[in-house]
C-alpha cells in the first residue's frame, strides 16, 4: 500500500467497534474512517458521537494530533439494517473492522474478503460449526489473495502475554504437563424490553444472553482463556472435551437462556488434560488467571493483577515480567496496518478457528451432557441462523439441559 490514504470501514458500532476504529485511526496517520454500518441508527450515530468527541480532547492535549480531519463518515456512507454491511463494502474501503454480534460474522468476513479488503475480525469469529467452517473457508481465501487477518484475540498481542508464552515455548518450566484457566467475572447488565421493540429487537439489543447471537458466554467471553489453552499447546487442538454448566443465578426474560457457568476438560493426545472454568455470576470473586504446570516448574499469567511469572518446582519465582506493558488492542491494530503498509500479509486464520472451535465444542458438551470430539464438533450440522432476519416474531429456545438436549 506504500504511504497512499487508507479507507477504513466499521462494521458493527458497539463498545468494542467504537474502541477498534479508535486504534485503527491512531494506528497510522494515512488511516481515514470512511464509512460505518450497524443494525441500529442509534448505535451508530453514538459511535460516531464518541469517536469525534475523543478526536477533540485529544487535539485540546496534543495540538500536533488531529485525528478529526480523518473522521469523514458523511451520510451517504452510513449504513444501517442486517445488509448494511453490503452497503459499506461497495464505498471501496481499503480495510474493514468486523465488530458486529457475533453470528454475524463468518458471513461479514466472506463479503469482506470477497471485496478483497484486509480485515480485523473480533472474536469470536462464529457460534456454531457451519459458521466456522465458513470463517476457516474465508481465510484461506484471504492467505491465497495476500490479504492481512488479524483476529480479535487481544492477549496474542499482549507484551507480557508474549514474553511469558516465549518462555514456556522455549522450556522454562520443562515439558508441558496441565494447564488451567479461569475467566470469573460478574453478570453482564441485561437491557430490560421497550414496549416497541420486536422479538428480534430485544434480542438483538441483549445479543449477548442468547445463544444465536452470542455463542453463550464461554464463546463470547471466555473464549479469550480457551486461546490461551490454545496457545501455550502450540495451537494443537484436543482430541475431545467433557463438559459441566447450568444456570444458577440468571433470572428475568432479558437474561435469555443462556448458562452463567462451565467447567471444561480438554483431552489431548498422549493423556494430556487442560481445564477452564468460567462463570458470569454477581456477588462472586472473579478471576482470570491462566496456571501452566510443566515437569520442572510452572507459570501464573494474569494480565488483569497483573503478575506474570514462572516458578521452579519449590515455589520459587524464578523470572517475572518487568517489560513494558502497551495497550493490547493498539498492538493489533499498529501490526495489522504495518504489514499492510509493508505488502507483508499477515493471517491469524488458524489459530482463531481452533480457539473458537475449542469454545464452541465446549458449549456443545455442556449443553448436552456428552463428550463432544474434535472432528465431531467441526462436522456438527446444528445451525443457530434464525428462520428470516427480519425486525418480528422471534422465540427464544429453552434453557438446555444435560442429558436431553441433543448433539446435531
Amino acid at each position: 500500500a506504500g504511504d497512499r490514504p487508507l479507507k477504513v470501514g466499521l462494521i458493527g458500532c458497539g463498545g468494542r467497534g467504537t474502541g477498534a476504529a479508535w486504534q485503527a485511526l491512531n494506528a497510522d496517520t494515512g488511516v481515514t474512517l470512511h464509512a460505518m454500518a450497524d443494525m441500529f441508527p442509534d448505535r451508530l450515530a453514538s459511535c460516531l458521537k464518541g469517536l469525534e468527541a475523543q478526536a477533540a480532547e485529544l487535539r485540546t492535549q496534543d495540538p500536533t494530533k488531529n485525528l478529526s480531519d480523518r473522521i469523514a463518515v458523511p451520510p451517504e456512507r452510513r449504513f444501517t439494517g442486517f445488509d448494511g454491511y453490503k452497503r459499506l463494502l461497495e464505498c471501496g474501503c481499503d480495510v474493514v473492522l468486523l465488530c458486529a454480534y457475533p453470528h454475524f460474522r463468518p458471513a461479514h468476513l466472506e463479503a469482506a474478503v470477497a471485496a478483497g479488503c484486509h480485515v480485523f475480525c473480533e472474536k469470536p469469529m462464529a457460534v456454531d460449526a457451519p459458521g466456522l467452517r465458513r470463517v476457516r473457508a474465508a481465510a484461506e481465501a484471504a492467505r491465497a489473495r495476500g490479504l492481512t487477518l488479524v483476529s480479535g484475540f487481544c492477549w496474542r498481542y499482549a507484551d507480557a502475554e508474549r514474553a511469558t508464552y516465549e518462555r514456556i515455548h522455549a522450556g522454562a518450566i520443562g515439558d508441558l504437563v496441565t494447564i488451567h484457566t479461569t475467566y470469573h467475572t460478574s453478570t453482564l447488565s441485561p437491557r430490560p424490553r421497550r414496549p416497541d421493540w420486536s422479538d428480534m429487537e430485544f434480542q438483538l439489543r441483549n445479543w449477548w444472553h442468547f445463544t444465536w447471537l452470542s455463542g453463550d458466554h464461554i464463546v463470547e467471553q471466555a473464549c479469550h482463556s480457551i486461546d490461551k489453552i490454545c496457545w501455550a499447546m502450540r495451537n494443537a487442538p484436543p482430541v475431545r472435551c467433557v463438559a459441566l454448566g447450568g444456570r444458577a443465578a440468571r433470572q428475568g426474560a432479558e437474561s435469555g437462556h443462556v448458562f452463567d457457568h462451565f467447567a471444561v476438560v480438554y483431552e489431548y493426545w498422549g493423556g494430556g488434560r487442560a481445564f477452564h472454568t468460567t462463570r458470569q455470576i454477581d456477588h462472586c470473586p472473579n478471576d482470570n488467571s491462566d496456571y501452566v504446570y510443566g515437569t520442572s516448574g510452572s507459570a501464573e499469567i494474569n494480565g488483569w493483577k497483573p503478575v506474570h511469572e514462572i516458578r521452579d518446582r519449590s515455589g520459587k519465582v524464578t523470572w517475572r515480567y518487568d517489560g513494558q506493558r502497551r495497550d493490547m488492542y493498539q498492538n493489533e491494530h499498529d501490526e495489522l496496518f504495518r504489514s499492510v503498509r509493508a505488502g507483508q500479509a499477515r493471517n491469524d486464520g488458524d489459530f482463531m478457528c481452533t480457539s473458537t472451535m475449542m469454545s464452541i465444542m465446549g458449549r456443545m458438551a455442556a449443553y448436552t451432557g456428552q463428550t463432544i470430539a474434535w472432528d465431531q464438533a467441526w462436522k456438527s450440522e446444528e445451525d443457530l441462523t434464525p428462520a428470516a432476519y427480519a425486525m418480528g416474531p422471534l422465540a427464544v429456545p429453552p434453557v438446555a439441559v444435560p442429558g436431553v438436549t441433543k448433539f446435531r
